[in-house]
């Protein structure tokens, strides 16, 4: 999709190439809609499978196993979105929607932990959304090395690993080390 021409795109969805442009004007607001409409449907997946009464590592579990569920189910769609938020790196047109994806899953992440923490009583060592960031940082790289070298059984491991991090780092178990603001 990216890098193609309207035509192209046109011709792949079926549609007459006027269609395409008079309903997203532009390539990079036909982008800008793919990348809404991509975090919208992962976000929708991911709040529907989340428990409301678990635990909280429980939640975490399940935060973790549904999200890892869509890039299982649906590569094409982790890769497209991956290789949209690489092209809205470079596109200053499409930075608003790069910005908006991560804010709105890094929203959603950090109320999983906010209702799960206040479900549970659990005392969270670092902000919920710090949490989530760490979180999501983690997971993105899973889903890279997955698209790109997939491994099923250490994938499995490192995303176990990644769900215990969290939840050291949610309890205060792992203590953030101070990383010097320039090498030496």
């Amino acid at each position: 999709m990216i890098g193609r021409s309207t035509r192209a795109i046109a011709a792949e969805l079926g549609v007459a190439q006027a269609t395409v442009h008079y309903t997203f004007g532009t390539k990079e607001e036909l982008y800008r809609a793919v990348m809404e409409r991509l975090t919208a449907d992962l976000i929708a997946q991911v709040e529907q499978a989340t428990p409301e009464q678990a635990g909280f590592e429980e939640t975490i579990g399940a935060l973790a196993a549904a999200l890892w569920q869509t890039v299982r189910e649906q590569p094409a769609s982790h890769q497209l979105l991956t290789e949209l938020m690489m092209f809205a790196l470079r596109t200053p047109s499409l930075a608003g929607a790069r910005q908006a994806h991560y804010r709105d899953v890094t929203k959603v992440a950090a109320r999983i932990v906010v209702e799960a923490a206040e479900r549970t009583g659990q005392a969270l060592a670092q902000p919920a959304e710090t949490i989530a960031r760490y979180f999501l940082a983690g997971f993105d790289g899973l889903v890279m090395q997955y698209l790109s070298l997939p491994d099923e059984e250490a994938e499995q491991i490192c995303l176990g690993a990644l769900v215990s991090a969290v939840l050291a780092l949610a309890d205060g178990r792992l203590k953030p080390t101070a990383v010097p603001a320039e090498a030496s």
